[in-house]
């Protein structure tokens, strides 16, 4: 029943809607309040962003910087894409939240969506679980893989194998997964149960695979670790081993996936089939959506009452992922950036093979790294001053992770600037 009156909803204290008229505060202003009041576990660049058009972020005084970070590359759509923000101001004016009690219109047709893609790349039935981050999705798959052995197989084999240089997020299994002792300092005592081995060496992985061990949690392409790449037949032997041990292989695609590397899934380019996958990032296109697909068998450990989460599959979040697929369909955003992302890496070797300072050019799809033999972070400042956004990971990779909408020339554009920052920092005078 519609229970607007005038054309207005009726049911809220203040009655007729008004614009909220929030205080207004310069760039200094905000550095200052943020320096008082806000944790100091973050090292803000001194630019407000107020706005953005595709690639591009707005600052508050005007500036237009070419953003081939993308939020950590969250934002595969670029800035206002007109579709996603049409979706979400029509949804917001319906229903942003009900709680996991009652379905909502979305959350099932995005998990059907998101499963067929697992069919399509597999060949096997999944079943999926949405949450709100990608460091929620591995605590939701560690859940998952303990359970599985557990309830499911009667034998519980808690162990988990992860690998050094990964990343899968902040809260405590999560970190307690990333094995890299820089976010773990000061927590203790982390989560027991993990064990680290090496990324593309199978016999370290191995060495650790006794009997309590039940999953391998791993990144197809690190991310925060380096843009590092996975040996050829790497996955494919990692995945016969976990065959013949009875072990979960569970793959960390919250930065990888949809389509960040070329194929929808990064598992794809390497011929083998995860018990568990887990998305994020790009999925909501900027709004907060974290995804775990898992086969049949495995998901079905997830029984009622095992594991919930308050904000995950709200309507909002789960109208932004389905429109978020849909433009991906639509737009055939994929194969562009399979095309464009084999662009950008040619460009990017051209620039930067022959520098004196450079140790390596890598990546796969929009995921791009160039490893330096200097300080990335003043580069990172240097090409912030010529207008070009984009992140430092590992200890001394400039990492690139522009929007999928990005063309050819965006790209030209961003290894020209970049080039130019990184010859004003690190190329001997």
């Amino acid at each position: 029943m519609d229970t607007r009156v005038n054309g207005q909803r009726q049911g809220h204290l203040g009655g007729q809607p008004a614009a909220i008229d929030l205080p207004r505060h310069t760039t200094a202003e905000i550095a200052a309040l943020a320096d008082r009041f806000l944790t100091p576990n973050y090292r803000n660049a001194p630019i407000v962003f107020v706005d953005g058009d595709g690639p591009w972020g707005i600052t508050l005084e005007g500036e237009r910087l070419l953003d081939f970070s993308a939020g950590v590359a969250v934002n595969g759509l670029g800035h206002n894409h007109p579709d996603l923000v049409a979706a979400l101001q029509d949804q917001t004016q319906k229903l942003i939240h009900q709680s996991n009690y009652w379905h909502n219109a979305h959350a099932a047709p995005l998990a059907q969506a998101l499963c067929q893609q697992f069919t399509r790349a597999t060949g096997q039935p999944a079943r999926a679980f949405f949450c709100n981050s990608g460091a929620e999705g591995t605590e939701a798959t560690v859940k998952m893989a303990r359970r599985y052995h557990a309830k499911v197989l009667g034998k519980p084999r808690p162990g988990v194998i992860t690998v050094h240089g990964s990343f899968h997020g902040r809260t405590y299994a999560a970190m307690t997964a990333t094995a890299q002792a820089k976010y773990q300092d000061g927590f203790e005592p982390l989560v027991p149960g993990f064990r680290y081995g090496e990324f593309g060496d199978l016999a370290s992985i191995a060495a650790l695979m006794d009997e309590t061990v039940g999953a391998v949690l791993i990144e197809v392409v690190q991310g925060e670790g380096g843009v590092a790449v996975p040996p050829p037949g790497f996955f494919k032997e990692l995945r016969k081993l976990c065959d013949e041990r009875g072990v979960l292989l569970c793959l960390d695609e919250v930065q990888t996936g949809l389509g960040r590397t070329g194929t929808f899934f990064a598992f794809e380019q390497e011929g083998i089939t995860p018990d568990i996958v887990w998305l994020a990032k790009a999925l909501g296109g900027g709004i907060p959506v974290g995804a775990v697909l898992a086969r049949e068998p495995v998901a079905n450990a997830l029984v009622a009452g095992s594991h919930a989460t308050t904000f995950g599959a709200n309507a909002l979040a789960m109208r932004a992922g389905r429109t978020v697929l849909a433009i991906f369909e639509r737009d055939g955003l994929v194969a562009h950036t399979a095309d464009v992302g084999a662009y950008l890496l040619q460009q990017l070797h051209a620039a930067f093979d022959a520098r004196p300072y450079t140790l390596d050019v890598r990546g796969r799809g929009l995921m791009c790294g160039v490893a330096v033999n200097g300080d990335p972070k003043k580069v990172v400042d240097s090409a912030r001053d010529r207008g070009l956004l984009l992140s430092v990971a590992g200890t001394n990779v400039l990492r690139l992770t522009p929007p999928l909408i990005v063309t050819r020339e965006h790209c030209d554009l961003a290894v020209a600037r970049l080039r130019a920052a990184a010859d004003a920092i690190l190329a001997p005078s």
